[in-house]
């Protein structure tokens, strides 16, 4: 799976774009449909997660030194208030989520892309969780047998897995459109393992408000647009049915490649041209991987560029700047509905 896409490079504030959550979140909650706890402690563990994309994992006990391998992972444990029992991050595209910085600065960042499996062990970790197939894969860090192998059960994000094949050469083909549902799952099955359950619905909860809050502010089903994550020459753009999808499908546009149910395809600029979205939804990038990571690269390009340069989007200037996370299928998704919502209105095309 190529790094330039989002999957393989890249407390609560109830405000837009920020969410932090205190440790002593409070509420009721629900345990995840995908978990189910087994014996009698006080904490409910063990817990099991009977499909984990394909997998049986149980956790005897609360994590105490968690690692998140992949960004995504990693903001939904601080975003619960779980940064004193983790050990370890890696493989980041952006930096932190806004009002997790201080939470984040107290955890170790082993890579700024994939560790190695020895780094990894050398925080001596008593749980793994990843947002991406490949991470737990070989090419990555490490497949997910020779953790368990060490008795250090794993967890792989549902959003890669659930409604996707990943077994091709690319970023895989989704069978059925993603959805928040599944992001709101993977909250609430981290919440259960670390035994802090109210903490993830009052997660989930914030989280819907905000979705509720950005699509009530117009009506944007005539409008088409664009997400391209990465590369200049092969440019990544979104298919119809991953995170991009949600933020398409929530606020009622039109993607202009909705005919490809392909991740992340690499699509030619005379193709794009020829769509010719109303809007560019542009990742902006901190890492170095690709070329054109950061959007005012993007922008240069777009506007120099003799096939894109007419288009009608770069035209009129009608950009929307996204952070790598907010494209990836995590809970920063919610941040790309209310950005692109924002944006939109921004340029007059709410009805």
């Amino acid at each position: 799976m190529p790094l330039a896409h989002p999957a393989r490079s890249a407390a609560l504030f109830l405000a837009a774009g920020t969410l932090i959550l205190t440790a002593t979140g409070c509420g009721g909650g629900t345990a995840a449909p995908s978990a189910k706890s087994t014996g009698g402690t006080t904490s409910g563990h063990p817990v099991t997660l009977d499909d984990n994309c394909g997998q049986r994992v149980t956790v005897d006990r609360p994590p105490q030194r968690a690692v998140a391998l992949d960004q995504g992972a990693a903001e939904i444990m601080l975003a619960l208030g779980l940064a004193d029992r983790m050990v370890g991050t890696a493989t980041w595209t952006d930096p932190v989520l806004k009002g997790l910085e201080k939470e984040n600065a107290k955890v170790p960042r082993l890579a700024d892309r994939y560790p190695s499996f020895e780094k990894v062990l050398d925080a001596e970790p008593d749980f793994a969780a990843a947002s991406f197939a490949y991470t737990l894969g070989k090419g990555g860090v490490a497949p997910r047998e020779r953790f368990e192998k060490l008795g250090v059960p794993t967890y792989l994000s549902p959003t890669d897995c659930v409604g996707k094949d990943n077994s091709g050469d690319g970023d895989g083909v989704r069978t059925r459109p993603l959805t928040m549902e599944t992001v709101y799952g993977e909250i609430r099955d981290l919440a259960r393992v670390f035994a802090v359950p109210e903490r993830g619905e009052k997660l989930v909860a914030s989280l819907r408000t905000r979705v509720a809050k950005a699509t009530s502010t117009g009506d944007f089903t005539d409008v088409t647009v664009l997400y391209w994550f990465a590369n200049a020459e092969s440019p990544y753009m979104a298919g119809c049915c991953g995170a991009p999808g949600i933020v398409t499908r929530t606020l009622g546009m039109k993607n202009v490649f909705d005919d490809t149910r392909a991740e992340w395809p690499q699509i030619n600029w005379e193709t794009v041209a020829d769509r010719d979205p109303d809007v560019l939804v542009i990742g902006d990038l901190t890492r170095r991987s690709q070329s054109a990571e950061s959007a005012a690269k993007k922008i240069e390009f777009l506007e120099s560029d003799p096939v894109t340069r007419n288009m009608t989007a770069v035209r009129k200037k009608r950009y929307v700047l996204l952070s790598g996370q907010a494209m990836n299928p995590t809970l920063r998704t919610v941040e790309g509905v209310e950005k692109v919502a924002a944006a939109l209105r921004s340029y007059g095309l709410a009805k």
